[in-house]
This record gives structure tokens, C-alpha cells and sequence, in this order.
């Protein structure tokens, strides 16, 4: 994923709105229940967007693009992925974002269009395998049955959040809307460059992103989609979907 611009007056709005919807919510009426939640939910923001750009540096390294090596992102440590101001956003309003992996097309060795949908691919498809290794790690941790201990119960909380929020940023970086993967997505399949709306679309992506975000449009979005999946991977691993739901209810307060 790119990097949502953060020096205009649009998103200023936009995260002040988020905020003032964050308090409503009720999220912070116990602070010390919030601060605890909170410590549980970021071993799995930490992985997700880490490994996510980590995806995105790699694969366009191997694919002869050394922009990403030379700015020390081929690396699986998160202080080289995670944007401070990205990881409070997220962690207070639920919206939030990585350091963008830059990468230079022109230093493919070859076939530069299948090469960037390579790059753009490679984050969700991480995401995914990562949700889908955790899922079989909570089968044998407490996939059945209740946990015998706080630490497991812990645990418990860690890795089924860990496999949300995983399944979240795949299926958010696949909406294809500029500036997410799932844009440049499409954008290198269909080679949408030859069309004239392009240019305008893409430069106005990420306000029509956020009033979409506001609205509510993406959240009824994944919605659907993530409980589907989660509903999938499950079913794969031969585990009540309810067991999961469970510890994701108390994250979810």
C-alpha cells in the first residue's frame, strides 16, 4: 500500500472525524481496559504491516529493482516499515498505514508490467499466508476447547487478532482504488495508463478513499468479506468458526 498523504486540509478533516468517532464509540470509557486490549492487538499490527511491506521490498529486489535494498526495507525489522504517525492512527481510530516501499519500474531487468503486479500482489498474498499458518497455530493452541490458563487465554487473544487483522489488510489493499495494491492491481492486468480518466482518478484516489471510509462504504465492505474468509480458513483447519469469534469479541469491545 502507498502512503496516504497527511499534509492537506482533506485528510486534517478526515482524522479528526475519525477521532471524534473513535470517543463516541466508547472505546476509551476505561482507559485501563483500552490500554490492555491494545497491548494485545499490536503483536499482530506489528507482523501484518511489517510483513506486508517486507513483501512488497523483497519481491521487488529479487526482480532486479535495488531501490528498496538500498533503503534498508529488505529487512523483517518493524522499525523499518512501521509509520509512527501510521500506528497511532491505527491503534486509536482503527486507520492506519505502513511506510510506503518505494520502488523504481524503470530498474526491472524485464517486463516491467508483470514485474509491478508481482510487487503489488506480493503484500496481500503475505497477509494471507500469514492468517492461514496462524489459524493452524490456534487450532493447536486453543482451537478446542477454552484455555486452562490467563497466559493461553492471552495467547489466544494475540493470534486470533493476529489472523483479523491480517485478513483485514489483504482485503483492504485489494479495494482498487488508488492508493492501494488492489489498484495497481488492476492497473497492470488491464493496463489502465493507455485510458485518459487514469491521470485524474489516480490523483484523486485517496480523497475518494477516505470519504468512502467515512461513510462507512468500506467497512460494509469487509465486513462480508472478512468473516467469509475467516469462515474459509476455519473450515481448512477443521475448527468451529465460533471458537475464534470468541476471543475476537473481546478485542472487538
Amino acid at each position: 500500500m502507498k502512503k496516504l498523504s497527511g499534509g492537506n486540509f482533506i485528510f486534517i478533516i478526515f482524522l479528526i472525524i475519525m477521532v471524534y468517532n473513535s470517543f463516541q464509540s466508547g472505546r476509551f470509557n476505561d482507559p485501563g481496559l483500552w490500554l490492555l486490549l491494545t497491548l494485545l492487538k499490536l503483536p499482530g499490527i506489528v507482523i501484518g504491516i511489517t510483513f506486508h511491506e517486507f513483501a512488497h521490498a523483497f519481491s521487488a529486489w529479487k526482480l532486479g529493482d535495488h531501490t528498496p535494498k538500498a533503503q534498508k526495507r529488505v529487512t523483517l525489522n518493524p522499525l523499518s516499515h512501521i509509520d509512527p504517525i501510521g500506528i497511532i492512527a491505527l491503534v486509536f481510530i482503527g486507520f492506519g498505514w505502513g511506510k510506503p516501499v518505494q520502488v523504481n519500474p524503470y530498474a526491472f531487468r524485464k517486463n516491467p508490467r508483470r514485474a509491478n503486479l508481482i510487487v503489488d500482489i506480493a503484500g496481500v498474498v503475505t497477509n494471507f499466508v500469514i492468517a492461514f499458518v496462524l489459524t493452524g497455530v490456534f487450532v493447536l493452541i486453543g482451537g478446542k476447547g477454552l484455555p486452562s490458563s490467563d497466559f493461553l487465554l492471552f495467547t489466544c487473544i494475540i493470534i486470533a487478532f493476529a489472523i483479523y487483522i491480517n485478513l483485514v489488510l489483504m482485503i483492504f489493499n485489494l479495494i482498487p482504488i488508488p492508493p492501494l495494491d488492489g489498484f495497481g492491481i488492476i492497473t497492470e492486468i488491464f493496463d489502465l495508463r493507455r485510458f485518459s480518466w487514469y491521470r485524474p482518478f489516480y490523483q484523486n484516489g485517496t480523497i475518494i478513499l477516505l470519504a468512502l471510509i467515512v461513510f462507512g462504504a468500506i467497512g460494509a465492505l469487509l465486513g462480508p468479506a472478512l468473516f467469509a474468509i475467516l469462515d474459509f480458513l476455519c473450515g481448512i483447519w477443521g475448527i468451529d468458526p465460533a471458537m475464534l469469534y470468541f476471543y475476537l469479541s473481546i478485542v472487538w469491545r
